[in-house]
């Protein structure tokens, strides 16, 4: 039987900080302007492959709102946006490109609504507005703002967070194991990070350091949590 571990850390918020930035600093600093009400920042659209870091940047700025903000945030893969809107209203959407034809004129009449009372809106998506399969006017809207493409990291990048997710784990990842993970799994960071978790339960389990051996059951599914 496989001992119980328990985790009595609680979860983090997903922030800017714990966000490999590589060459995406600029996009990062207006994520803030947008959340702290600084500058001209109301309205924001980013775009980026899969498993880029989307939606831990959206969930990252819905952090530091302001705590008495009206926020709304709406995952379109999964969820339908709000029927109505306060003017001043903070409203995130993740995923754009899942929203539904009715659900396309509600975005474009919060938009307006948000745009008429001073309120804010940021959403994110897989392409830039004008190429989205979606109404010609509410792509428009979503390039009447800042408009950003979420750039992929490159591999030095990508081993800091590996780096960085595994000491929050409480271990430490060399570079031969960086690079092992890289070479032999899917290369996006959220499977990878699933790795990691799965490698750190394993640790623990068994009483076994993380090494290339651990990892390599790991991907071959030997063990899963």
């Amino acid at each position: 039987m496989k001992q119980l571990v328990l985790d009595l850390q609680l979860p983090a918020l997903p922030s800017f900080e714990d966000f490999i930035r590589g060459e995406n600093a600029e996009l990062l600093y207006q994520l803030g302007c947008w959340s702290l009400g600084e500058g001209d920042v109301r309205f924001l659209y980013f775009w980026g492959e899969h498993g880029s870091g989307k939606s831990h940047l959206l969930a990252a700025a819905r952090a530091m709102l302001p705590a008495d903000a009206q926020i709304f945030f709406t995952d379109a893969a999964h969820d339908a946006l709000p029927a109505s809107l306060p003017k001043k209203a903070a409203l995130i959407v993740d995923n754009v490109d899942a929203l539904s034809r009715d659900e396309q004129v509600r975005l474009f009449d919060h938009f307006n609504t948000l745009k008429e009372g001073g309120g804010l809106l940021l959403a994110a998506g897989p392409k830039p507005p004008m190429l989205l399969l979606l109404r010609p006017d509410l792509s428009t809207r979503l390039g009447w703002g800042l408009v950003y493409q979420l750039k992929p990291l490159s591999d030095t990048d990508k081993a800091a967070a590996l780096k960085r997710r595994a000491y929050t784990l409480g271990f430490e990842l060399g570079d031969d194991l960086a690079d092992y993970l890289l070479r032999h799994a899917s290369r996006d960071l959220p499977t990878l990070y699933q790795h990691l978790d799965a490698a750190n339960g394993l640790s623990l389990t068994e009483k076994r350091p993380v090494t290339v051996s651990l990892l390599r059951e790991v991907l071959r599914g030997d063990w899963t949590e």
